[in-house]
């Protein structure tokens, strides 16, 4: 394994990351390794117990205080979360009358993609904020931070204190971890490695600044390290391998975050999603875990209870992502058969572009428009050219970043059942239905 340390700084200074944590938990033993700086051209270098803004990994961490609840008998995930919440009557009408809170975790509440903060930025007028659903509750996978900003106010009100609090006193203080949050009245400070942003072209490196509102915070407002990550995530390991059992959540209640939640198809992200956990299967085996993107950052989080491994990554800056598929042949090389997102494309693309999947898709207040541009079809995401799509058998899409070439998940366009006309895109897990109003181009 100590190889792996000459791997991750080769791959960080190949694609400029200023800094990154890489733990690898296996037979009970962990590899420990920090490469570079928490703020480029500081000289601060990366210590183990360095925070970096997690993003998206905070679900994970709001999904696990939630099923706490929900082991002690607080909660019960299939009753309507209008109960908890009677305010989303107002915005959601009958829909309000069936989503719950296994839905939220799982991302099939049908809400939209991005949180719409209410004028008081609080999580308690969150819900007169919520607009309407993007799918009806229970019927397909769309990802959904507003979904867990809602999760977050329920643990409010179920706990009668704020979500920082509650993060801090229900969860953090019982596993012995200190996190760093970026946003809120209770936030100690900003975490302490930064963000960057990576000009390959021009080679300038710039750290950003964390630009999130409090009522976002339970979808993507922690920072952590990487060793951090690895002990929430020996709570889903046995005792032979290494496994915690803080007395927070059941064992019944830990397989239930790992179980595929039906008719929860990520298409691109992963195989299946959990309770708070994506799901991933290679060579017949399960691994689980969650990715996160925060202002210039990109962390990676797998575990495999079957085997006991959990590797993490945090890297502070936006091509750490890059650097994530780099480390996964050397991981696998190591005997670490980790598996990724699934949906990868080999067939060539259609030579035809298919003009019936112009059109604009809306998911919330993002608007994806599918343009035709000489011979290619390009990606519109809120007026702002984005990528290029290349679309194959099955209406399955490749898409790749028009700024730098990166290849991201594929998507794929969706047919109404009934008439069969395509009306719905779905694209980085999240599902944008076609605008009324618009004609279809045959």
């Amino acid at each position: 394994m100590d190889h792996l340390r000459e791997v991750l700084e080769r791959s960080a200074r190949r694609h400029e990351v200023p800094g990154a944590q890489l733990v690898v938990w296996c037979g009970g033993e962990a590899w420990e390794f920090e490469f570079g700086e928490e703020r480029y051209g500081t000289g601060r270098g990366v210590r183990r117990d360095s925070k970096v803004p997690i993003g998206s990994i905070t679900k994970t961490f709001t999904a696990t205080l939630l099923m706490v609840l929900v082991s002690d008998g607080d909660v019960d995930l299939d009753e309507p979360v209008v109960e908890y919440l009677p305010e989303l009557r107002q915005t959601l009408g009958d829909n309000a009358e069936v989503l719950t809170a296994r839905q939220l975790l799982s991302h099939t509440g049908g809400l939209p993609s991005d949180v719409v903060a209410p004028p008081a930025d609080s999580r308690v007028a969150l819900a007169a904020s919520v607009q309407d659903v993007v799918q009806p509750p229970g019927t397909g996978f769309s990802y959904s931070n507003t979904g867990y900003a809602l999760v977050g106010r329920l643990i409010e009100v179920v706990t009668g204190m704020s979500w920082e609090e509650a993060v801090r006193t229900i969860l953090l203080k019982p596993l012995d971890v200190d996190l760093g949050f970026i946003a809120g009245p209770d936030s100690p400070g900003l975490p302490t490695a930064s963000g960057h942003t990576v000009n390959h072209a021009l080679r300038l490196v710039r750290p950003v600044e964390q630009e999130l509102t409090p009522v976002e915070a339970p979808a993507g407002g922690l920072a952590a390290s990487a060793a951090d990550l690895v002990e929430l995530a020996r709570m889903h390991l046995a005792p032979q391998h290494g496994g915690i059992d803080p007395g927070l959540v059941t064992a019944e209640h830990l397989a239930e975050m790992r179980r595929p939640v039906p008719g929860a198809d990520p298409f691109g992200l992963a195989d299946g999603w959990g309770l708070g956990l994506a799901l991933f299967r290679s060579n017949g085996t399960g691994w689980i875990g969650h990715d996160g993107t925060a202002d210039g950052t990109s962390c990676h989080l797998r575990l495999n209870p079957e085997t006991g491994t959990i590797v993490a990554l945090t890297a502070n800056s936006a091509t750490g992502a890059t650097l994530w598929r780099d480390l996964l042949p050397e991981l696998r090389a190591a005997g670490i058969d980790l598996a990724d997102s699934a949906a990868t494309i080999n067939a060539e693309p259609r030579t035809s572009i298919p003009r019936e999947c112009t059109g604009t898709y809306v998911n919330g207040d993002t608007a994806f428009s599918v343009v035709v541009e000489g011979d290619e079809l390009h990606l519109v995401v809120d007026d702002e050219p984005a990528a290029r799509l290349a679309v194959h058998d099955g209406f399955i899409f490749s898409v790749t970043d028009l700024a730098n070439g990166a290849t991201g998940h594929p998507g794929r366009f969706l047919r109404d059942p009934r008439s069969g006309r395509i009306d719905r895109i779905q694209i980085g897990g999240r599902v944008a239905g076609r605008r009324h109003h618009e004609r279809d181009v045959a």
